[in-house]
């Protein structure tokens, strides 16, 4: 049956900024789906954690700074110790930080680069070699932006980093197809997120964003339910590299 490849039933799951937003939503599909998960954040995610416990699947939630990659090694160790595999990775984790071009503060720069796109290489790193010694494929996946494709304003090191996460997906598929492992991304679109707070509480750059969305409306986390889980399972065994833009019809306008 079709719908048994979308199972994960007893995979092990690693979701990076999942305390809340995107990350949470994205968790508790793939717990939803039949995966135990772990759970990476900076912030306290024990209601996330909590809540793939009332999804019947094992949590183990872990508390790490992901602008020092010197957390990867530990990441890997304490949910191999807990679970004793890992079969999907979810780069998540994500920060955003606004100026103007010609003002753009080089800590601003430094911390999203940290955050989302240096660390994001050595986890996947660090997870690609236990995929390749268990010797039995797996998924990583990375969520990129819009700004993987467009340049936006106010946001030079989110769009860089964002377009870097496009790049390393394409990359790292080239690399490691032949081992069976999946790498893709999902580039969400403007979604009712943190990230997105200052644009919501702003009436004309959120007219202005609504306006062109054909779907008429911010996307939401259960948005994102479908897609991770459609990537995470072998319903994706076939696909390498691609980014699946979930957006609204944003990019088609």
């Amino acid at each position: 049956m079709i719908l048994d490849k979308f199972k994960l039933t007893d995979k092990v799951a690693i979701v990076t900024g999942s305390s809340r937003g995107l990350g949470q939503g994205m968790a508790l599909a793939l717990a939803e789906a039949g995966a135990d998960i772990v759970l990476v954040d900076r912030s306290d995610a024990t209601a996330s954690c909590q809540a793939v416990g009332k999804r019947g699947r094992r949590c183990l939630n872990l508390t790490a700074d992901l602008s020092d990659s010197d957390c990867v090694a530990d990441i890997v160790r304490a949910a191999l110790e807990k679970f004793g595999a890992i079969d999907i990775l979810v780069n998540n984790a994500g920060i955003i930080r606004r100026a103007p071009l010609l003002e753009f503060p080089e800590k601003d720069w430094d911390d999203v680069i940290n955050v989302n796109l240096r660390t994001l290489f050595f986890l996947s790193q660090a997870v690609a070699r236990v995929m390749v010694e268990q010797g039995r494929g797996g998924k990583i996946i990375n969520v990129a932006s819009l700004l993987s494709f467009q340049g936006g304003i106010l946001v030079p090191s989110y769009t860089t980093a964002k377009s870097g996460v496009m790049g390393l997906t394409r990359a790292f598929a080239n690399e490691l197809s032949r081992h069976n492992i999946n790498v893709n991304a999902i580039a969400p679109g403007y979604m009712a997120t943190d990230n997105t707070k200052a644009l919501r509480e702003d009436p004309k750059r959120s007219a202005e964003i609504l306006g062109r969305i054909p779907a008429g409306r911010w996307g939401t986390p259960d948005d994102l339910m479908g897609a991770i889980v459609f990537l995470a399972s072998e319903a994706s065994n076939y696909m390498h590299g691609h980014t699946l833009v979930v957006d609204g019809g944003w990019l088609s306008r």
